[in-house]
């Protein structure tokens, strides 16, 4: 069973920034995309943004240019930057990752809350 583990959410007020993480655990995974999801209470899971094998990223329209994907294959990690937080970007924050042929898995969820 491959688990992910995220970490970095937190309280942070409007236009501050937070960095999240999220680790696979595993011998020898074939990570393929990476990406992260967030869920606020009564709404549907959203792509927040997405990084292929080969680097190439996007994003939703409402955190383009403020957030940022990266990914470290060595690590088996996805980061997620975050700068110039609003109130709107407050949800449970999920990582996704394609692993081989087994299919994608999901990390546990970190509170992101923003404050006015």
């Amino acid at each position: 069973q491959v688990q992910l583990v995220e970490s970095g959410g937190g309280l942070v007020q409007a236009g501050g920034s937070l960095r999240l993480s999220c680790t696979a655990s595993g011998s020898s995974l074939r990570v393929n995309a990476m990406g992260w999801y967030r869920q606020a209470p009564g709404k549907q899971r959203e792509l927040v943004a997405r990084i292929t094998s080969a680097g190439s990223t996007n994003y939703a329209d409402s955190v383009k240019g403020r957030f940022t994907i990266s990914r470290d294959n060595a690590k088996n990690t996805v980061y997620l930057q975050m700068n110039s937080l609003k109130p709107e970007d407050t949800a449970v924050y999920y990582c996704n990752m394609g692993i081989g042929t087994v299919g994608y898995y999901w990390g546990q969820g970190t509170q992101v809350t923003v404050s006015s």
